[in-house]
């Protein structure tokens, strides 16, 4: 079964702005692709407001032109952040029990295709074309579970991805502010930019701030 695979994952969280600009400008920084996700203005949620008190470490920064810019590597920020670990977690589970589902039908269907094979010399040629019948019949309704087993995989992948994708825009969105930075571009693999000095990088800072503003455990449905 054919399982798409994860890839890497700009919005505002709140903070003072500067005076001259409509906010800070984000470059391409999705778990999904280029181009998705909000990257206007909101109003923070009561939960961003209180962790909005304290303030992100200091790092260095770097300028173009006068323009202070940094990059973040989600990739990172997924797999060393405590919410990031359990989408991917839940992500894992979830396609191990539909791998399970798809695994039990094939073992049904080499069960009776090896019942045909046995009983070939005994039945007779109407039952055996029953038989085979019955067989690609099974066989076909395999195909079709299979295929939305996959859809299901998939849709779940987008669901968890882009909700960790959201919460990771508004903390680049709140750490970028802090450090007083204009753009913030996307590290990594596919990614908007090709090589940046490790001074630009914010990701730790995105990572202490995530797990300092989002310690807690999810709520169970």
């Amino acid at each position: 079964m054919k399982v798409t695979s994860m890839r890497d994952i700009t919005h505002m969280g709140g903070g003072d702005r500067p005076a001259w600009a409509g906010g800070v400008v984000f470059a391409c920084l999705s778990l999904v692709g280029c181009g998705s996700g909000p990257t206007g203005p909101s109003a923070p949620s009561a939960m961003e407001a209180a962790s909005q008190q304290a303030p992100a470490p200091a790092a260095k920064v770097s300028s173009l032109n006068g323009v202070r810019i940094g990059v973040v590597d989600p990739q990172k920020v997924l797999e060393e952040t405590e919410a990031g670990k359990r989408a991917k977690d839940s992500l894992s589970n979830f396609m191990k029990n539909r791998q399970s589902l798809i695994e039990l039908e094939e073992k049904e269907l080499k069960r009776m295709e090896e019942d045909i094979v046995k009983q070939a010399s005994i039945l007779s040629a109407t039952a055996r074309r029953e038989r085979e019948e019955q067989f690609r019949r099974r066989a076909i309704e395999f195909q079709q579970k299979a295929n939305e087993l996959n859809r299901e995989i998939q849709e779940k992948q987008k669901e968890v991805l882009e909700g960790f994708r959201e919460k990771v825009e508004k903390i680049v969105a709140r750490v970028a502010q802090q450090m007083g930075l204009l753009v913030v571009m996307e590290k990594g693999r596919g990614g908007a930019t090709v090589y940046n000095d490790s001074t630009l990088d914010i990701s730790p800072q995105v990572i202490e701030e995530f797990n300092r503003s989002l310690p807690g455990k999810p709520k169970e449905r």
